[in-house]
């Protein structure tokens, strides 16, 4: 059964990554499965995209630690880095508006995700982080270098070394989150904020997008080997695997 479901009405489309039984961690599949999710955007009339995770406790956990863990050479770090880097950019570049609507916590590689869309809107209590550092590791999938262009050089490195996770008010403070609203009232309004940005002129919101993105850029395909690689360097270093096990552990002493 598909981890990822996609429903266009009225101008918005909405991906929903649904994989509860690992927090909506992304895994292979996934990001096929996410791939897809874009192209059948792209095929309908949407005006702008939301890409959620299901129920309301996790928008997206990061990597499936599970499937992750089967990954042991370097060439296969960078691989999976470059995999999922580049579905990402395709999230970035998308030439629609894209909205990553938080309904729960989005930590580790969940950030990548969150940052990867123009626009996050937050429901007040959830958790955002790249704490990729608590496992001896770091951004892969782009999130640094667009953490760096949304919130500033300093404090991303700041966000990212120290594997700071901030509450939705803390991360609206810093960039990071762009709205936050009540929980309670989380489902009707980022819908109400897709569909003012649907409800514009035909042609508006991706001629919007393309003047900003052409200001802005959020893809740097020419970092992804340097950053890969660095990546792929951390991911086979004692350091990492230690702190793997030992996260292992907690999670078995529970």
């Amino acid at each position: 059964m598909s981890g990822v479901r996609v429903e266009v009405e009225a101008g918005v489309a909405v991906i929903t990554i649904d994989r509860p039984e690992v927090r909506n961690a992304i895994g292979f599949a996934t990001v096929d499965e996410l791939g897809d999710a874009l192209d059948r955007v792209l095929e309908s009339d949407a005006a702008v995209v939301v890409v959620r995770g299901g129920g309301d406790r996790a928008f997206v956990s990061g990597g499936d630690l599970k499937e992750l863990g089967t990954i042991r050479s370097h060439d296969e770090a960078v691989n999976m880095a470059s995999r999922v880097r580049r579905l990402l950019d395709r999230f970035a570049a998308f030439p629609l508006p894209v909205i990553a609507a938080l309904n729960g916590h989005a930590l580790g590689g969940g950030a990548e995700v969150a940052i990867a869309a123009d626009i996050r809107i937050a429901a007040e209590d959830i958790k955002i982080g790249f704490n990729q550092v608590s496992l001896g590791i770091m951004p892969a999938w782009g999130g640094a270098e667009r953490l760096a262009q949304v919130v500033g050089r300093g404090r991303a490195l700041l966000a990212i070394a120290t594997g700071e996770i901030y509450d939705a008010e803390a991360a609206q403070r810093l960039g990071l989150v762009d709205v936050v609203v009540p929980r309670e009232t989380f489902d009707k309004e980022w819908r109400a904020l897709a569909e003012r940005i649907a409800g514009t002129a035909p042609g508006t919101s991706r001629a919007v997008k393309s003047v900003i993105a052409a200001a802005a850029p959020t893809v740097h395909p020419h970092l992804e080997g340097d950053a890969t690689d660095t990546f792929a360097r951390l991911w086979m270093a004692d350091a990492h695997w230690a702190a793997v096990e030992a996260l292992e552990e907690r999670r078995r002493t529970q």
